[in-house]
């Protein structure tokens, strides 16, 4: 039986990197988020699980600037597991929670060549889970997946469940990744939960479908579908560069979390600039202990030069990408594969249903721009 506790989505400001080197700036601002967000949402029920969106390491530079496919993984792409795993790891211990991530990552058996790769880092700081994207955002998405290399693939990790939908078995149940557009179809889902995930990390999702609702259709239909949880975190402010000072208006947030009948138990809506107060803020539910957001004074996670860079008054168009340059084409399936095999479904995931951060007698806390953090409590 898995003792309550509550999963943490970090809604992050992001500015895109050129180099390696710039990483790091991207990687202290989720290093305060992580800290304001731990010690608030702890106050009822410990977090055990903090979500990171995806493009929160990196931005999107290689799709915005349709950036030359070698040279994106010699001077951008890191290691997994590697230096900034080896930070998240440090975070992961200091606040003994599981981290849930993506970046665009090498891969020592493929050399010139980068994925788009989940990880999960337990409280001890070590990987243990790698999870290769297999269905990119085409045709701006320039990272490899395990399909363009189909036959080398195939040899080295073979062609059952494990080698396309990896689960890991934790103490807070079966997690695996579903990433952005690998949540726009239901076979990757189905992939996960016929390996037996109980829990899904799915981030982050752009407009146009975050704000026609496609983000949120999906996640629901895979949750309800496939028996399991998704949360769902997405990026806040996106700046293309490092000393860019328009942001790009490309995420519409929508963050949430969904439980195994496809209920959205816990939301955010990212607000630009200027708003003070989150625009549904009085439509959330009172009637049932639902997971409500629940934000403190950005004040004090995020020091003042990042506060300010936070506010902008108008957005920028996002610029154009271009098809993917030097990735190796699609080897063809061979025959005769045999079909992965279901396993590991014995448990079905109904040990967690959603507890809320604000019974009858607790004041809800206002909402604040700029959005940093929210959080959702997962309880039996």
């Amino acid at each position: 039986m898995i003792e309550p506790y509550t999963a943490v989505g970090l809604v992050t400001t992001v500015r895109g990197v050129r180099r390696r080197s710039e990483i790091r700036r991207n990687l202290d601002h989720i290093a305060e988020v992580t800290a304001a967000a731990s010690w608030l949402s702890s106050l009822d029920l410990p977090v055990r699980l903090v979500a990171i969106p995806e493009g929160a390491l990196q931005g999107f530079t290689d799709e915005v600037f349709d950036l030359d496919h070698a040279t994106y993984a010699e001077e951008c792409a890191i290691d997994v597991p590697g230096e900034e795993t080896a930070f998240l790891g440090e975070l992961a211990r200091h606040w003994k929670v599981f981290i849930m991530a993506q970046a665009k990552a090498r891969n020592q058996h493929f050399p010139g060549r980068f994925f788009n790769v989940g990880f999960v880092i337990d409280p001890s700081g070590e990987v243990i889970l790698v999870h290769h994207k297999v269905a990119t955002l085409y045709p701006v998405e320039h990272s490899v997946t395990p399909h363009d290399v189909w036959d080398r693939w195939v040899e080295i990790y073979g062609n059952g469940l494990d080698a396309f939908y990896p689960v890991v078995d934790t103490a807070i149940g079966r997690l695996g990744i579903m990433m952005a557009n690998e949540g726009s179809y239901p076979e990757n889902a189905r992939g996960l939960a016929l390996n037996g995930a109980e829990v899904l990390y799915r981030a982050s999702y752009p407009h146009p479908h975050t704000g026609n609702e496609y983000f949120e259709v999906q996640n629901r239909a895979r949750a309800l579908d496939n028996n399991l949880y998704v949360v769902a975190p997405n990026l806040a402010t996106y700046y293309l560069e490092q000393d860019s000072e328009l942001p790009v208006d490309t995420f519409g947030g929508r963050s949430m979390v969904v439980d195994y009948k496809g209920r959205v138990v816990g939301s955010h809506l990212y607000v630009r600039g200027g708003d003070r107060r989150h625009p549904r803020a009085a439509a959330l539910p009172r009637q049932r202990p639902v997971g409500q957001l629940a934000q403190g004074p950005a004040d004090r996670a995020v020091p003042a030069h990042l506060r300010a860079s936070d506010l902008p008054a108008q957005p920028v168009p996002g610029a154009g990408s271009l098809q993917a340059r030097g990735v190796p084409p699609r080897g063809d399936r061979q025959a005769g594969r045999p079909h992965a095999g279901a396993r590991r479904l014995g448990r079905p995931c109904r040990r967690l249903t959603a507890g809320g951060l604000h019974g009858p007698s607790r004041p809800r806390l206002a909402p604040v721009v700029p959005p940093l953090d929210y959080w959702l409590t997962i309880s039996p």
